[in-house]
């Protein structure tokens, strides 16, 4: 799409725009189902990254300490656990630049890849930056979706990042979509940036060939000891149209609302999940960060009549 339809899209009166949001989403999904994805830090702190949202680089004291990766055993047992509480998607974290073919860290997360991918669930990595021989080598350990977000607006993404550039992101992205593998691909709002900003992510993420399998919108969680530690809560209506402007966009992707819920009230959710949004991350935490727990998700399921997504058939990696 190109930024003046977007435009035109986000503009219009706020109940048009969620009817119109809504009505995409019926006919392109089933509108009581939501997808339930559990997100692991396999390894947590010390990345060289300068991102100023990020309590996991090493360059702002934020209290959140190094940690090396995690063993195939632990990582499996909690992705088990998973599962069990209903989650469909298992999305795996490690807090480093980019990784490398050939490295004995790459090696180790190949390795709990294939372990995980026998249990079933979706299996989604985000490892930085990778090239084509990496991004091969995950899909046939297992991997099905690839989490690269392009967080903001090529504009504003140098306030935001200084150690790798925009062009960098994309390149990762082309790699993982040539492999085959789905891009899983978003952004972060309340860092700083205008509307417009989000506009221009959006378009981004539209010119994808194919289109992002699914979409998160992140809303900001401001860490201390971050470079935004002070920024304030996203405005919800500006969320809400976001989420709509995005399913309409997007039709067929997953649209996930994913961190910043616990800076939202139930009825701030709920609104997002009529206008389109249609997966969360499940579990009390989100990396570093808090999120809601099981039992209030299972809660407000129940109150707004929404089912937990049946898990996908299994695919067999070629």
């Amino acid at each position: 799409m190109t930024l003046s339809e977007l435009q035109r899209i986000y503009t219009a009166p706020l109940f048009d725009l969620m009817e119109r949001a809504r009505a995409t989403f019926s006919s392109h999904w089933n509108k009581r189902e939501i997808q339930l994805c559990t997100l692991l830090s396999i390894k947590t702190g010390g990345c060289s990254e300068d991102c100023a949202y990020c309590a996991q680089s090493a360059r702002y004291r934020t209290g959140v300490q190094s940690e090396r990766l995690m063993s195939v055993q632990q990582v499996v047992e909690v992705a088990r656990g998973a599962r069990a509480i209903g989650s469909t998607r298992f999305c795996m974290g490690a807090a480093w630049k980019g990784v490398r073919n050939g490295d004995g860290k790459f090696e180790q997360v190949l390795e709990i890849v294939r372990a995980v991918s026998q249990l079933g669930m979706e299996v989604c990595v985000t490892l930085g930056h990778l090239t084509l021989p990496e991004a091969k080598k995950l899909r046939e350990a297992g991997v099905t979706a690839y989490n690269h977000n392009i967080d903001t607006s090529e504009d504003f993404y140098p306030e935001i990042v200084s150690t790798h550039s925009f062009a960098d992101r994309l390149n990762t992205i082309q790699a993982v979509q040539e492999a085959q593998i789905a891009v899983c691909c978003g952004g972060i709002i309340g860092m700083g940036e205008t509307e417009l900003d989000r506009l221009k992510m959006l378009q981004v993420l539209t010119s994808f060939d194919p289109p992002p399998e699914s979409v998160p919108i992140n809303c900001l969680i401001p860490m201390p000891g971050t470079p935004l530690e002070n920024q304030p809560p996203v405005d919800i209506f500006e969320l809400v149209r976001l989420v709509a402007t995005t399913r309409i966009a997007l039709p067929k992707a997953k649209v996930r609302l994913s961190a910043g819920r616990t800076r939202l009230t139930r009825e701030a959710q709920a609104l997002c999940l009529f206008a389109g949004a249609n997966s969360i991350f499940y579990g009390d935490k989100l990396l570093t960060a808090k999120n809601p727990g099981v039992d209030q998700d299972r809660a407000l399921m129940a109150a707004l009549d929404l089912d937990p997504r049946s898990p996908p058939l299994p695919t067999p990696v070629r």
